[in-house]
């Protein structure tokens, strides 16, 4: 018991010997990383489709969405933290191989398609500014996301993953930059507002795929479980349940904070095409990159090269996150030595992995698939493949065999399955739409 009051003071001595922005730093850690990283080029270029398309009118579904993604990457951030082991590990030993290979394949192979739609819209993005050939932007991006995320130091790369977040501000500053009649957009984005066509639907659809997407799962549990590993005083919950206090509110604030961040970027994303695109009657948008160019005309050259530039930089944030998460879970489900912290021949087969999706990522670019449509197809293998991993969460985190004496109860077990409702209903819609 003394050993733990020592503990307990000393991290408290710890936290006072830092002013604010230290202990914000502190806390920031795997949940703002995977909020930010939800901000993707794929993501922008849905935001930016529905601002140009819908205007100020969709975006309530940001304060729709947040307390579901809150709900749900927090019940992922928990799962990692209590039992000691990724989403795919606990899969691995509780439940069924048909399910655990199930859900690992079609993850991975979402995550490769995301891959080379984001590495796409990036070099769309630099060959915008600076010209020169798309092919060789894509293999530079892909192969410095492969290098820093295998050979930097963990420590190192989360500092990097942490500073990179800040290229989202550049939509904030796109946003001030739009003139937006902000009357109107907080109107939008405070009163829900619905619209009976197809259209309408189904940008709603896509941006709730977009905003819960299995990737950010499997990431934020795989990271907490690489947090407890390089801190020698960190053990599992459920068998140090004396640290519970403290890491679960750390889990919280960091959740928060990070979904917060991500749905923040997102609004911005929204008005400034709301004010300019859809005012302007410019509506097919298609990526990203389409937004930026078309804010030119519209906003002026420094809009479009601050948009164009936020596209790179939250690329070079999604990519290493979106090949780290299959990593995760194919090292998990197989049972490989798994991390970040351990250097490439302690984790061979778990950094081939890694570059394995990178490289398959890269290598769409190179085949007749066209990106966005590859995009689309994405966001229905991460909505069928949600379901099923959001359902088995909600399972998993109800018994103690599993999550000792921390299972999820009350308002967040509530939140959780609304949340995987919203999934399953998002999927149902995007099928009727297959079919229609």
């Amino acid at each position: 018991m003394g050993d733990i009051s020592a503990e307990v003071g000393e991290n408290q001595s710890n936290m006072q010997a830092k002013g604010p922005f230290q202990r914000f730093l502190r806390t920031i850690g795997p949940g703002f990383i995977t909020g930010a990283s939800d901000d993707d080029p794929s993501g922008i270029g849905t935001y930016s489709q529905a601002g140009a398309q819908l205007g100020f009118n969709i975006g309530w579904t940001m304060i729709f969405t947040f307390p579901l993604m809150a709900a749900i990457q927090e019940i992922a951030a928990r799962i990692g933290r209590t039992t000691g082991r990724g989403i795919s590990g606990n899969l691995s030993r509780h439940y069924p191989p048909g399910l655990l290979y199930f859900v690992v394949v079609l993850l991975f192979a979402a995550n490769v398609i995301n891959i080379g739609a984001d590495l796409s819209a990036m070099a769309d993005a630099l060959r915008s500014l600076v010209g020169g050939p798309g092919s060789l932007y894509v293999v530079a991006f892909g192969l410095a996301c492969v290098v820093a995320i295998v050979f930097l130091d963990y420590s190192r790369y989360v500092t990097v993953l942490k500073w990179t977040t800040l290229s989202l501000f550049a939509y904030v500053a796109a946003a001030f930059m739009a003139q937006i009649p902000w009357a109107e957009a907080l109107k939008g984005i405070l009163v829900p507002h619905l619209e009976w066509d197809g259209r309408f639907f189904t940008t709603l659809l896509a941006i709730l795929g977009t905003t819960i997407s299995p990737y950010l799962f499997f990431w934020q549990a795989s990271q907490e479980v690489e947090e407890e590993a390089i801190d020698p005083k960190a053990k599992p919950l459920k068998w140090a349940p004396w640290q519970a206090s403290s890491a679960l509110q750390r889990i919280r604030a960091d959740t928060l904070v990070g979904m917060a961040f991500s749905n923040l970027i997102a609004i911005a994303i929204i008005a400034t095409t709301a004010a300019t695109l859809n005012k302007a009657g410019v509506t097919d948008i298609n990526s990203s990159t389409d937004a930026a160019k078309a804010l030119e005309p519209v906003a002026g050259k420094f809009a479009f090269v601050v948009f164009a530039m936020g596209i790179i930089g939250t690329g070079l944030l999604a990519v290493p996150v979106l090949a780290g998460s299959a990593a995760f879970a194919v090292g998990e489900a197989c049972r490989w030595p798994v991390g970040l912290e351990r250097k490439p021949k302690e984790a061979k087969a778990f950094y081939a992995v890694l570059a394995a999706a990178a490289l398959l990522g890269m290598g769409i670019i190179f085949t007749p698939i066209d990106p966005i449509k590859a995009l689309y197809w994405s966001a229905v293998i991460n909505g069928v493949c949600a379901v099923p991993v959001m359902v088995v969460m909600m399972l998993m985190t109800g018994r103690s065999e599993i999550m000792g004496e921390f299972p999820i109860q009350g308002w967040l077990r509530s939140m959780g399955w609304l949340a995987t409702v919203a999934m399953a209903l998002s999927v149902v819609g995007l099928a009727l739409q297959l079919v229609v």
